[in-house]
């Protein structure tokens, strides 16, 4: 028996592709109108944490360079910690009688002072004053603390007063209540 050669050597015709694979439903949600309002979400949680006060703090604290060690003039006004004040600081706070543990902070290398509430409540103050010089007042936004930005004090001798002052009709229930100090107190 002879078997005829027709010359064809191609091999059978492939079975068709397969369809592509469908898309995961997440990759539905992350494409077209859904991933602009995925997007506009993000972004305006971002920027809605960044305008509350611990947000302000933190971009205050990125922008505001050290630049006073030395100089009290430069210090007026500015964050203690931001400009490394709080690194030689000697604090004066008394234990006895101190309801919101106020305390009043001095940077002899600053030539300045701050002052910081430890048991406050949001809507209280704290105020720092320097006979003669400037006062500082802050409020507690959040949590129970807040401290001053510093001012400059004179090398030599001086007097500074700080506040604790709760906010009316508040959570607090201490009275405005003040301590005094000056360049001979005990600051530790």
């Amino acid at each position: 028996m002879t078997t005829a050669d027709t010359g064809d050597n191609s091999t059978a015709p492939a079975d068709p592709p397969d369809p592509p694979p469908r898309p995961r439903w997440w990759k539905k949600w992350l494409s077209g109108p859904a991933a602009l309002a995925y997007a506009v979400a993000v972004v305006g949680a971002g920027a809605g944490a960044v305008m509350t006060p611990l947000g302000d703090h933190v971009l205050k604290s990125l922008f505001d360079e050290p630049s006073c060690p030395g100089d009290g003039a430069a210090c007026d006004g500015k964050n203690p910690q931001n400009q490394g004040c709080g690194e030689d600081a000697g604090t004066f706070k008394p234990t006895a009688g101190n309801p919101a543990l106020l305390q009043i902070r001095y940077s002899e290398d600053c030539e300045a002072v701050w002052a910081k509430i430890e048991q406050g409540n949001p809507g209280d103050q704290v105020t720092v004053s320097v006979t003669g010089g400037r006062t500082r007042t802050a409020e507690i936004a959040y949590s129970h603390d807040q401290f001053t930005h510093m001012v400059t004090v004179p090398d030599g001798e001086f007097q500074v007063t700080a506040c604790a002052v709760p906010k009316p009709g508040g959570k607090s229930t201490f009275e405005r209540y003040c301590v005094h100090a000056t360049e001979a107190t005990a600051w530790r």
